[in-house]
């Protein structure tokens, strides 16, 4: 196992000798990630100039509905076309919406294949189907790999298991499923409301503010 890690100009300080598993974040963790690009493309579809409310800390309920499973892609594009007036097809909505996924660096798939060898690692993403669909054709079409779950250990999508992000019963779902130790998992995200809600129910955090990345912190560790 590694040992403890540092980041002085940040005030960051993990100890890696009590840590047996990681819990990852995706979006603005693993995958780079701009929240504004779908904005602009979506709202260039915008009839009557609406302003669409999304963002990292927060967004409307149709998104909420979505990235929860309680509305179907089919029934999440019709939603955007009847709340903000959109006149676009199936595709330019889909082309839209996954115009926020950038890329997934090489580095950061090398890292988790390393990581993957010394801890436990899951990923746990408040994510859609429609996104979920354009990762695993990122990761096939740059990787040699089947699909990004392949990395883990376990991966929990927000869709697919019902829970979100911060709801503190989608950490203890990953404890109990997996029989974790609150105190020997290390949970990694970017948003710091997520930081906040798994802080409270006791499992390590780090909070990866921009612009620092994974595998800057990782750099910082002794082996």
């Amino acid at each position: 196992m590694w040992g403890q890690f540092q980041i002085p100009d940040q005030n960051i300080f993990v100890d890696l000798t009590t840590v047996k598993n990681i819990i990852f974040d995706l979006g603005g963790v693993i995958i780079n990630i701009d929240y504004f690009k779908s904005i602009r493309e979506l709202e260039q579809y915008c009839t009557q100039g609406h302003t669409i409310e999304y963002s990292q800390r927060a967004q409307s309920h149709l998104f909420d509905l979505f990235e929860t499973g309680n509305s179907s892609p089919e029934e999440f594009r019709q939603h955007l076309r009847e709340a903000y007036h959109l006149d676009a097809t199936d595709e330019q909505i889909d082309e839209a919406w996954n115009a926020m996924l950038l890329d997934i660096p090489a580095e950061r798939i090398e890292l988790l294949r390393e990581l993957g060898k010394k801890y436990r690692i899951f990923l746990l993403s408040n994510t859609n189907a429609i996104h979920l669909k354009r990762f695993n054709e990122m990761v096939a079409h740059s990787f040699t790999m089947p699909s990004l779950d392949s990395l883990f250990e376990q991966a929990y999508y927000s869709h697919l298991i019902g829970q979100r992000k911060p709801d503190a019963i989608v950490f203890e779902q990953i404890l109990q499923e997996n029989g974790l130790k609150r105190e020997e998992t290390l949970f990694i995200d970017d948003s710091i409301q997520h930081i906040e809600s798994a802080n409270k129910i006791g499992l390590q955090t780090l909070f990866l503010e921009p612009p620092l990345t994974i595998n800057q912190v990782f750099k910082n560790v002794d082996a």
